[in-house]
């Protein structure tokens, strides 16, 4: 059975957990704050039928290994080239990291160091919306890669998406609307961010796990923020664009994201033209033009 480093380690730190304790202490399974083992990992094995679920409740899940899971755990001896290899995690930046993004020369190369350095520096990007904020993040997610976690600060309680943070260990976490985040999740994200522990207490899907990361993240109002958050980052407020830079941003933008000729970008940025600052009315625009049309896409949308 092929199976990745994670889920390796996973079976490994189990199986350790199942012959040095007494079975009557995980006599309806155990944990996996037990066994230390992300709960999205522990799924994963569940699936291959490495784990059976022997309890459930709203509070507990009890697993315990199969008799397959345990012939699994003990191949573990053998030459890791029975197994996947991990993934080389070197990071990277190529030059064109921030290719759509005109001017913040000093942002960019803030945050390039910052993704480069041993030992985390958050940087929190702040401004109004229809700024630069987002166009940054998705620099960083386009070259990092699976190395890079998504979330949006309204929605990081719903989906499992500490879950996923937890699973997949990324080390470059990038928060959108940090501003909208809720006191639980900020608090698990100051825990993360000052020592690299994830944790989260609530009932049925607690977290306790060491993810090392770097975050950057984007807010719209850094008012909203508690001192304590905003001590954790280097903050740098962007400026908007001028009337010719929002142009060029537009044409990059669509050009390389959208696939739109060079032509129809120019006149979807050009027809934009002081009626709107943010990038995201000129992706709505060429989605919906071939519809529409442009003018009245941009009617539709900007009246």
């Amino acid at each position: 059975m092929i199976l990745n480093q994670k889920q390796r380690d996973a079976l490994f730190n189990i199986l350790e957990y199942e012959q040095t304790h007494d079975p009557e202490e995980f006599s309806l399974g155990w944990s996996w704050t037990d066994v230390r083992v992300a709960p999205a990992t522990l799924n994963n094995l569940l699936l291959k039928g490495l784990l059976e679920e022997k309890f459930h409740s709203n509070s507990y899940r009890g697993l315990p290994l199969t008799e397959l899971g345990r012939e699994q755990a003990n191949l573990l001896e053998e030459p890791a080239e029975a197994y996947e290899k991990p993934l080389d995690e070197s990071l990277t930046l190529p030059n064109d990291m921030f290719q759509d993004i005109i001017g913040h020369d000093d942002v960019k190369e803030l945050l390039t160091a910052a993704l480069l350095v041993e030992k985390p520096v958050h940087v929190l990007l702040a401004g109004p919306p229809a700024l630069a904020k987002s166009l940054f993040l998705w620099g960083i997610e386009r070259v990092c890669g699976e190395q890079a976690v998504w979330l949006v600060g309204s929605a990081t309680s719903k989906a499992g998406l500490w879950d996923l943070v937890a699973e997949r260990e990324p080390r470059i976490l990038l928060i959108d609307e940090l501003d909208k985040m809720n006191a639980a999740d900020t608090a698990a994200l100051l825990s993360l961010m000052e020592g690299g522990r994830l944790v989260r207490a609530k009932k049925g899907r607690a977290l306790d796990v060491t993810v090392p990361i770097k975050v950057v993240a984007a807010t719209n109002q850094v008012a909203k923020l508690s001192p304590e958050l905003m001590s954790r980052f280097a903050i740098r407020k962007l400026e908007a664009y001028d009337t010719v830079q929002y142009r060029t941003v537009v044409k990059g933008v669509l050009i390389r994201r959208e696939n739109v000729s060079p032509e129809l970008a120019e006149e979807i940025a050009r027809k934009l033209e002081g009626r709107t600052q943010d990038v995201r009315d000129a992706v709505r625009v060429a989605r919906l033009s071939p519809q529409l049309g442009i003018d009245k896409t941009i009617r539709l949308l900007l009246p």
